[in-house]
């Protein structure tokens, strides 16, 4: 294994153990984790690999496969942290006095920049190996509620508990139906194969990068109008219409999109769970129209990406991840799949953008150990 040979290199001796955690696509139900809603991701075969062994001393040495060197970034303290080592070492310091330092070294292959969620693939990877090493007894969902916490309280990015929980909870073949308020959880199953359909990742190239920008003020304008509304969040709104009656602006679009996202998410689950998989494109549509017009987080490459997904013959398709850029996906029926990427590719050529990239996606299994 890549990671093991690294590890062994740069710190002389075998890892005592080695974790993989996947990325997320998320089938529908964005921006709706943190208001306390519904969300139905689904594991990507992408992911992060952490090879990790503990130590005595509080020094952390740090190696991924995909940084600018190959010597290892040594930290006296977790204050030092900086740039990618800050997901890593988040981790450790959410767990306080209860790991000391460690060795670790990380391998991933989840396309960067494509909204596929490689920062929490990291954290769960790290969270779960130091988790076994300690035995500190953590669930995967404790797992992925302390991942969050080193994403929020030590890098800065205020996200909601979407992204761990894919990465620690998925099953293969099933999206994960979760509820982000009471963190109840089911697997769907989605057996894309047995109705001859796929999901078509479309990579924009176009980076996204929201932490404290755009993503914040989206959160505040949310919490802003739950306080206006008097609930504890937009989960909580029952009468859309009457609510609405009491906003303006920008705070009116976003309770808009929330609401009825949410809605969405329950409708698709539904069904999925009646076999009507072929069915639920519609859902994936109307969610990036409200994606794209109430929330305003789309962008002009994600728009034609949706659009001509469409028009090349996709069952549907939406925006995913944060926005700004990032991954679209579409519902595509098996036989239509180099129909969707020509279109998409003769969208993008017509307008001398980037060609996208197109990556084909299975429910994959959530984070487990390797050895």
């Amino acid at each position: 294994m890549r990671v093991v040979e690294a590890f062994r290199a740069a710190f002389g001796t075998d890892p005592e153990t080695v974790w993989r955690a996947p990325g997320r696509v998320n089938l529908i139900g964005e921006h709706t984790d943190y208001n306390d809603g519904f969300v139905l991701p689904f594991a990507v075969p992408w992911g992060v690999t952490a090879a990790v062994s503990p130590r005595p001393d509080q020094t952390i040495r740090l190696l991924s496969l995909q940084g600018s060197t190959t010597e290892p970034i040594t930290l006296a303290t977790r204050e030092e942290a900086t740039g990618w080592t800050r997901y890593a070492v988040g981790v450790l310091a959410m767990l306080g006095d209860r790991v000391r330092g460690a060795d670790i070294a990380l391998d991933g292959d989840v396309p960067q920049g494509a909204g596929l969620s490689s920062s929490a693939a990291l954290e769960v990877s790290v969270a779960s190996a130091l988790n076994e090493l300690h035995d500190l007894g953590l669930t995967p969902m404790e797992i992925a509620l302390l991942s969050q916490r080193a994403e929020n309280d030590f890098v800065g990015m205020p996200c909601g508990i979407m992204d761990q929980a894919a990465s620690a909870l998925c099953e293969e073949g099933h999206a994960l139906f979760l509820d982000c308020r009471t963190l109840g959880s089911r697997s769907i199953p989605l057996d894309l194969a047995a109705h001859d359909l796929r999901i078509l990742i479309i990579d924009t190239q176009v980076h996204h990068e929201h932490a404290g920008g755009e993503y914040a003020k989206r959160r505040a304008e949310c919490e802003s109008a739950a306080r206006k509304l008097g609930v504890d969040a937009l989960r909580d709104v029952t009468d859309l219409a009457g609510a609405l009656e009491r906003l303006q602006g920008d705070e009116r679009k976003r309770v808009m999109h929330v609401v009825t996202e949410s809605h969405r998410v329950e409708a698709l689950v539904g069904m999925l769970r009646a076999g009507a998989t072929r069915e639920i494109g519609a859902l994936l549509n109307a969610s990036h129209l409200s994606l794209r017009d109430q929330y305003e987080v789309s962008s002009p490459e994600l728009d034609v990406a949706v659009e001509a997904a469409v028009r090349g013959g996709a069952r549907g398709a939406r925006m995913t991840g944060g926005g700004f850029g990032g991954s679209a996906i579409a519902l595509v029926d098996e036989d239509r799949l180099d129909s969707v990427r020509e279109s998409v590719a003769a969208a993008y050529a017509e307008r001398s953008w980037t060609p996208p990239r197109f990556l084909p996606a299975t429910p994959a299994k959530g984070a487990h150990r390797l050895s």
